[in-house]
């Protein structure tokens, strides 16, 4: 008896997160399941010879 309300309860608790963890990559206006968006890239912060954060264009820049 045991053994069988283990395997009910194992079975509802992994029914339970599968819905959860593919809402993620459901478009919310059509409701239809859609490929999941990667992360932007970070944007690159640049250093001048001093030391200043500088745009990544300008002559001199580094990377920070």
């Amino acid at each position: 008896m045991r053994s069988l309300s283990f395997v009910v309860a194992a079975a509802a608790l992994l029914a339970g997160t599968t819905p959860a963890l593919a809402a993620a990559c459901k478009d919310p206006k059509t409701g239809k399941f859609v490929k999941c968006a990667t992360a932007p890239a970070k944007a690159t912060k640049c250093k001048n010879a001093k030391g200043q954060f500088a745009k990544c264009g300008t002559p001199g820049a580094k990377p920070a």
